[in-house]
């Protein structure tokens, strides 16, 4: 698995999202599909291996799954107030490759 940031040139076409299905959701594209929001976030954790693959299948089995992408959503119309605790947009980065107006 490759985490590719959606700003960067070409990539919402690349992967046929649009840059509202990107602004509102985390992806994870596969040959087979694709999942968004907190079900990617689960096959991020269960490609981790280990302790993570544990952790994100157990969070894919209801009822937590319908918790968690509750959770997903809030944090998601909210994280741009979460920028102060140290995390910094990928097209902040030095070196970034994402082009005038970040797509």
């Amino acid at each position: 698995m490759v985490a590719v940031p959606n700003q960067g040139r070409g990539v919402l076409e690349r992967y046929g999202l649009s840059r509202a299905q990107a602004d509102q959701n985390a992806w994870v594209v596969t040959r087979g599909g694709r999942l968004a929001g907190a079900a990617a976030a689960n096959a991020v954790l269960q490609a981790m291996g280990g302790g993570w693959a544990a952790l994100g299948y157990v969070l894919s089995l209801p009822p937590l799954a319908a918790l968690e992408s509750i959770g997903y959503r809030w944090f998601a119309t909210r994280r741009s107030r979460f920028a102060r605790f140290g995390v910094t947009p990928e097209c902040d980065e030095p070196g970034a490759d994402c082009g005038p107006g970040r797509q």
